[in-house]
């Protein structure tokens, strides 16, 4: 999938309802989370996107600059081409491989989203791939559940405009990312207990790495 595409959507909101309080409410963002994201695109782009008018004839609003308009249209432009792009993937492989041609464009896309998750850089070693199976929406923080694979989920607890900037909702792919140095180790279940760690994934030790100081 293009990345961005609730940024642009939230763009998109604003040029139609002339208000950040109305695109808000129809990207399903809170307004502060709005704002916070359009600062964030006024940054990342190097000039305003968005202006906010104040009285006047008109009543004052929010408008999109012509360097947003053209950003927009690029944007969905892309996006056309992008789609187009997968269909003839999918069909091209699909052609290769004998399989029908909606079987092989699930597998297609699965195998898309994997090399996606490739092609993320972090210096993080512990990467879990889920899946968001809740949201508890807090005034600060949300709590977020997600189901791994093999059964097991976890919670992330982000603040509600991390979530909101990320997009979460239930059903959601995501990747949980964890430094070495943030795993506590038990060496049993009751030692675990005694803890107030809510995470909590049991397994077996495969090697150890011992080093100077660390292992």
């Amino acid at each position: 999938m293009l990345g961005g595409a609730a940024r642009i959507a939230l763009l998109e909101a604003i040029h139609a309802t002339g208000s950040i309080t109305g695109a808000a409410k129809a990207v399903g963002m809170s307004y502060k989370g709005a704002w916070d994201a359009v600062d964030v695109m006024n940054n990342l782009a190097g000039e305003a996107l968005v202006v906010r008018a104040t009285g006047g004839k008109g009543g004052g609003g929010t408008t999109l600059t012509p360097r947003a308009l053209r950003l927009v249209e690029t944007f969905r432009a892309i996006e056309r081409e992008h789609q187009r792009f997968i269909e003839r993937a999918a069909h091209a492989l699909g052609a290769v491989s004998g399989e029908g041609g909606d079987a092989h464009a699930g597998g297609f896309a699965r195998d898309l989203a994997v090399l996606g998750r490739f092609a993320m850089r972090t210096s993080a070693r512990n990467q879990l791939f889920g899946t968001v199976s809740g949201i508890v929406r807090g005034a600060v923080n949300d709590e977020v559940s997600i189901a791994l694979p093999g059964g097991e989920g976890i919670v992330a607890t982000i603040t509600h405009e991390s979530a909101e900037a990320l997009g979460l909702a239930a059903g959601a792919p995501v990747v949980a990312l964890v430094k070495a140095t943030s795993v506590v180790l038990v060496a049993s279940a009751a030692d675990a207990e005694r803890l107030s760690a809510r995470n909590r994934l049991c397994g077996t030790i495969e090697v150890v790495h011992r080093g100077a100081v660390n292992a």
